[in-house]
């Protein structure tokens, strides 16, 4: 190319470039401010009536109560904030990952500088293993082939040659003189011209499609926001109605004290009927499973999509990485019948370059390696020449000097590129292509191997299509499955998830790969090309009968991923191009790759696999499915403590009980759902998953959380332990109606200990409370959360606190009668569980 300065550009020159493009990085996208955050969490209705009721508080005169409300809700704020920022941050430090500095040349010389740096007009310097960070033109090259498959999908690495000018269109839209950011160097150097940067390049242009993506809510956030909508309504209908009779009954108080204290009792049946809880019960179970998964190589970048893993009913994979182990290896040798294998070796590894970056060669080499041809022996002779590789030709050759009258031509190639330049008759040439297409439906990489040897170096010819070659055999190579993916898979289709393979490449090996590690259906396979000539019903109707696609391009995929979503899948997908990124954005769980991934297909994702493997997708779906399970025992807990709470708010005003005397006033309450049961909450969080979790079909997105079989028994417990809470506290009230502050101190305590007791029993829906304990006997979390409770219980009782909250001390007696009151309004479900599931089978032994 002409008027190409060599020298490069001047500081100057770099410092005007960096004025007008910017950094050499993808356009971020803007994080929403830090006060939209805690306003998009104080909108919530639960949120909305703590703060009202806090604000209710301060203008009748009670400063403490509402500052208690208050504190609750800037500690719920900072658990969220705090998560994202922990989130955010792991988050920069997978940006590690790409390559961040390049080799230029400015001002003459060659430097190495950060490829944000870069700007257009720049020379920059590639070779063998670097990865591209800007588009350019080809000025100088040696021997330069790219992978350019995070693009465009295609394997197959590109041959390119130098430009001869500046052109910004051409015939083909993926040029040959051109090199483009986030490709793959894979053979020989090259200087390349700075042309596009940042999101100028093909690779940041990518992100447009992943604006106009829709962003939709996670089947939890539906229900959940279904749910609270639900009791709010409840709440607030129940607020006016309890307001009123509480007007009414306290007929010997002036008339704004009346108004006051109908007011109070309302905003305590509200805040009892409306589940304050969910959000900090929500935030402690998703982080708590992103931080578990995080453990175990899943990062979690949407804290929904840890439950949402549960719910996947559909997994489309890649097969490169994914499926296989991404690496090359040598599966079969096949030699003429006149040839030693211990030849085919040596010649096959005298074909490949001494020190190679191509995965076939490495592959090679291992295998010589392994049968007693070391590098080191390999390589001793003399290199004197050879014959590179070209798309033309599609085939390579080495000329080396075994001694002075020995020199050998070691050639390897497309198996008919070879058989073309050796001399063989036409019957041994069928059957060589007979073993090659054999070979080819196995899902094997075939490479012909052939030899030619002379005596003198003047006989050597100087194209390779004047050799005369000895065909020597067949060396067939594959990325083998991973280990362990076989049973992976099979996992997931025991769980009712379907696997679906969605691959550039060609439809035989995907199906010959499929076909090893089990995938269902593998032997009918649908191309891009046929595709294109579906409508998006016909697609929809094709794909329910189709688990392999290939030749697909990234819109191939998203129409695949939309047909799927179509039928009612819940589809998760993985994926680690640039040209995977639209496609993942549209899956209902996007997955990319963390160490092989390219950044764009990161950022598109919800989650992310720090080692690249299928086993680590099986294990968060089994997390997500046990942490949907913990969800909803969760749920069901809170219903179950908020019955006593709401009736007990809701039956004193009808027995005509005044405000002052009522079992409990909004500060309990606000304490019972902000601390106590939160806190317990962890306890279900931290359960291990039931044994049959994977052997259960997907659940279904309609499901609710709050199912009628969970709804009625969350009713009948909530009212049994009301009955024990508050005829403890109605009977000590009536033996001494001055003496309020002892009578809900009865009550409150009967309804901590049912509370503990509570969070075991429902713990498991089979198993036993004193089972699910000792399972986790061994978990200082919960010895930690259930003795802080009971210590909360007994700070409050006995310290100077409980006149600060209107208690009164217990005698021991008295504490005692109240412990067996709470322990027995609960445990009475076990007997229950005894029942329905006995015998108690082997695994769940009291020993365990």
């Amino acid at each position: 190319m002409k008027d190409v300065n060599w020298n490069g550009l001047s500081k100057n020159e770099v410092d005007k470039q960096q004025e007008q493009y910017g950094k050499n990085r993808l356009e971020q996208q803007k994080k929403e401010p830090f006060y939209k955050k805690i306003l998009h969490i104080l909108l919530e209705p639960m949120f909305l009536l703590l703060v009202i009721a806090a604000l209710i508080y301060f203008f009748l005169g009670e400063p403490k109560d509402g500052l208690i409300m208050l504190t609750f809700v800037v500690v719920i704020i900072a658990i969220e904030i705090y998560q994202e920022w922990k989130t955010d941050k792991t988050l920069a430090a997978l940006k590690d990952l790409s390559a961040p500095k390049i080799n230029v040349i400015r001002g003459g010389e060659t430097i190495e500088i950060l490829s944000e740096e870069l700007v257009p007009d720049d020379l920059m310097l590639i070779e063998e293993g670097v990865k591209i960070p800007a588009d350019g033109y080809v000025v100088k090259a040696n021997d330069l082939r790219i992978n350019e498959s995070s693009l465009t999908g295609e394997a197959e690495a590109v041959w390119k040659k130098v430009a001869t000018q500046k052109e910004k269109q051409t015939e083909d839209y993926w040029r040959e003189d051109y090199v483009y950011s986030g490709t793959l160097v894979t053979t020989g150097s090259a200087t390349i011209l700075v042309d596009e940067t940042g999101s100028q390049t093909e690779y940041g242009k990518i992100g447009k499609h992943l604006a106009v993506a829709p962003s939709e809510k996670s089947p939890l956030d539906k229900q959940i926001d279904k749910l609270v909508k639900v009791c709010a309504i409840i709440a607030f209908v129940l607020l006016f109605l309890v307001a009123i009779v509480s007007f009414f009954n306290d007929s010997d108080l002036a008339f704004t004290n009346r108004i006051i204290q109908s007011i109070l009792s309302g905003i305590t049946i509200a805040m009892a009927m409306i589940p304050e809880e969910f959000p900090v019960v929500l935030t402690v179970f998703l982080s708590m499973g992103a931080w578990r998964l995080a453990k175990k190589q899943s990062l979690i970048r949407k804290l929904p999509a840890v439950e949402t893993m549960g719910a996947v009913s559909l997994l489309a994979v890649d097969k490169t990485g994914t499926i296989t182990e991404n690496k090359m290896s040598v599966q079969k040798i096949w030699t003429v019948a006149s040839q030693e294998e211990k030849r085919l070796n040596e010649i096959m590894g005298l074909a490949c370059e001494t020190d190679p970056y191509d995965p076939m060669e490495k592959a090679i080499l291992d295998y010589d390696a392994a049968h007693g041809w070391l590098k080191e022996t390999l390589f001793e002779k003399d290199l004197m020449t050879e014959y590179p590789f070209t798309d033309e030709l599609k085939m390579m050759g080495h000329v080396w000097q075994y001694n002075e009258k020995k020199i050998v031509i070691a050639v390897k190639g497309s198996p008919e590129s070879v058989l073309d330049i050796s001399d063989l008759s036409e019957l041994e040439k069928a059957d060589i292509q007979a073993t090659i297409a054999d070979y080819g439906k196995k899902g094997l990489r075939v490479l012909g191997v052939a030899e030619q040897q002379v005596t003198n170096y003047s006989e050597v010819p100087e194209n390779m299509e004047d050799l005369h070659l000895t065909f020597l055999g067949l060396v067939g190579l594959a990325d083998p499955p991973r280990q362990g993916v076989q049973e992976d898979i099979r996992l997931c289709q025991t769980a009712g998830i379907k696997v679906v393979m969605i691959t550039g490449d060609n439809g035989i090996t995907a199906s010959a790969i499929a076909s090893q590690v089990g995938i269902e259906n593998a032997e009918n396979y649908l191309t891009g090309a046929e595709i294109d000539q579906l409508t998006t019903e016909e697609l929809a109707k094709k794909v329910k009968d189709v688990n392999i696609f290939s030749r697909v391009t990234p819109e191939h995929k998203m129409k695949i991923i939309q047909a799927f979503k179509q039928n009612g899948e819940v589809v998760a997908m993985t994926g680690d191009g640039v040209n995977d990124a639209p496609a993942l954005k549209y899956a209902d769980i996007g997955i990319a790759m963390g160490k092989n991934g390219s950044e764009v297909s990161r950022e598109a994702a919800d989650l992310i696999l720090m080692d690249d493997n299928f086993s680590t997708i099986v294990n968060t779906v089994k997390d997500g499915r046990r942490i949907y399970d913990n969800i909803k025992k969760a749920i069901g807990y809170i219903f179950v403590i908020h019955i006593p709470i709401a009736l007990a708010a809701l039956v004193g005003p009808l027995l005509g009980i005044p405000q002052v005397a009522l079992l409990l006033l909004p500060t309990h309450v606000v304490l019972l759902e902000l601390v106590i049961d939160p806190t317990c909450s962890v306890v279900l969080e931290r359960q291990l998953s039931e044994p049959d979790i994977m052997d259960r079909p997907p659940r279904s997105t309609e499901d609710s959380l709050l199912s009628k079989g969970l709804l009625l028994k969350s009713l009948i417990q909530g009212l049994v332990i009301f009955l024990a809470t508050f005829s403890v506290y109605y009977f000590t009230l009536q033996q001494d109606p001055s003496n309020d502050e002892l009578a809900r101190t009865m009550g409150l305590a009967v309804l901590v200990i049912a509370n503990i007791f509570l969070v075991q029993v429902n713990s498991s829906d089979r198993s036993l409370g004193i089972q699910t304990f000792l399972k986790l006997r061994h978990d200082k979390v919960i010895w930690g959360i259930l003795g802080g409770t009971v210590s909360i219980l007994l700070l409050l009782v006995y310290s100077p606190m409980n006149r600060f909250l209107d208690l009164a001390p217990l005698s021991g007696s008295q504490l005692f009668l109240c412990f067996i009151l709470g322990m027995v309004s609960v445990c009475w479900y076990d007997l229950v569980k005894l029942l329905r599931f006995h015998p108690l089978s082997k695994s769940e032994k009291l020993s365990e």
